[in-house]
């Protein structure tokens, strides 16, 4: 049987429970980039039916990286809401600090599970502000100290 993630279709708009790993080393920030799309975006995905949202962020980021992380901690809540293509989306997404790994090392891996279209990228902490980054909020948030659990509603 399927694996069922938690997203729904209504007339008003598609609903999404996602989750997405912060995965930082060297002052870096682990992005992912679809050539498609403008933008870069956090690893992570859709949470299944039945399973937690801590199971969910480390299926996730070895799905996309090869690579078993562990959390560090629960950072950011996002009630997030955009529309596309003329669609209207809602999503909650649980954004997780994962444990720093001097042992990451994704230099021979530079495609996600989506294939070629799908690349990682290191970033730059720093610059940040420069690039065009969803969620948004990373370009000022992560330049503090990340300490207990912020709650961010977006409206975009």
């Amino acid at each position: 049987m399927e694996e069922q993630d938690l997203a729904f279709k209504t007339n008003q708009g598609c609903f999404t429970y996602r989750v997405a790993a912060i995965i930082i080393k060297d002052n870096k920030l682990l992005m992912a980039k679809h050539e498609d799309y403008p933008c870069y975006y956090t690893v992570g995905g859709k949470v299944r039916i039945n399973e937690t949202s801590e199971e969910a962020v480390i299926r996730e980021a070895y799905e996309e990286t090869g690579i078993e992380f562990q959390i560090d901690r629960l950072s950011f809540i996002q009630e997030r809401f955009f529309e596309m293509a003329g669609k209207h989306y809602h999503e909650i997404v649980f954004y997780f600090l994962m444990k720093e790994n001097p042992k990451i090392d994704l230099s021979n891996r530079s495609f996600t599970d989506q294939g070629p279209k799908e690349s990682l990228n290191w970033l730059p902490i720093e610059g940040l502000d420069e690039t065009y980054i969803i969620p948004e909020f990373f370009k000022t948030k992560l330049l503090d100290n990340i300490v207990g659990i912020e709650h961010i509603v977006s409206k975009e």
